[in-house]
């Protein structure tokens, strides 16, 4: 796993060089921002060190984001908070119909789930759903970092996952509902973000001119 030091609160894990999780630092230790694929619990365990990992939250549901959720409960104990949006963990209950992508087989059900306009320390969560049906982002409220999930990836460019003829386009050929996705990407657009932490690919620094054109050519 790579991990890299984006600034004094964010570091980016990046498993199998294109799925990408998320350490930010809060008062308390960390919140995890997604967990990306099965398997991937130890490193980011270890990518933590001695600072405590106190909540994963996930932007979705999809098994690149929410494969590692059970072994890091397991590893980090039931005092970390697991924290989802409610379609996508009833999803994961088997209590509604499984969309486009992959969506793993959890144990774990979130201690309580994420809500559009709520805060998690710092993270601002924004709804953006249309990739998956509870899809959500995170706006730091410090520094403006939108961590998106995959409402853009910025592989070989900002795009957005409406479009599935684009340079990377696997997230893209998981997104559900389309029309709805490009409604979120713009209303992430609208917050102004000063970085773009996506799901998968390198953070981009002054986004906006970026997010624009992936917009239009959505």
């Amino acid at each position: 796993m790579r991990v890299t030091q984006i600034n004094d609160t964010i570091t980016q894990l990046t498993r199998m060089r294109f799925v990408n999780a998320y350490l930010v630092r809060e008062d308390d230790g960390f919140t995890l921002i997604d967990t990306t694929l099965k398997g991937a619990g130890k490193d980011i365990v270890a990518a933590a060190g001695d600072t405590p990992i106190r909540r994963i939250v996930l932007t979705h549901g999809h098994g690149d984001h929410a494969g590692a959720v059970d072994e890091l409960r397991a590893a980090l104990g039931t005092d970390v908070e697991y924290l989802l949006a409610e379609p996508d963990a009833r999803i994961h209950a088997g209590e509604a119909p499984k969309t486009s992508g992959s969506w793993p087989k959890i144990e774990s059900r979130p201690d309580r789930f994420l809500v559009a306009g709520e805060r998690v320390g710092n993270l601002e969560i924004v709804a953006a759903p249309g990739h998956t049906p509870g899809h959500v982002a995170f706006i730091d409220a410090r520094d403006r970092t939108l961590f998106c999930g995959d409402t853009f990836t910025t592989m070989w460019g900002v795009a957005v996952t409406a479009k599935k003829l684009q340079r990377w386009p696997l997230a893209a050929m998981a997104t559900d509902d389309a029309d709805v996705d490009r409604q979120s990407a713009r209303a992430l657009r609208a917050l102004e973000p000063a970085r773009l932490a996506a799901g998968h690919g390198p953070v981009a620094e002054q986004p906006l001119v970026a997010m624009d054109r992936a917009i239009a050519k959505s």
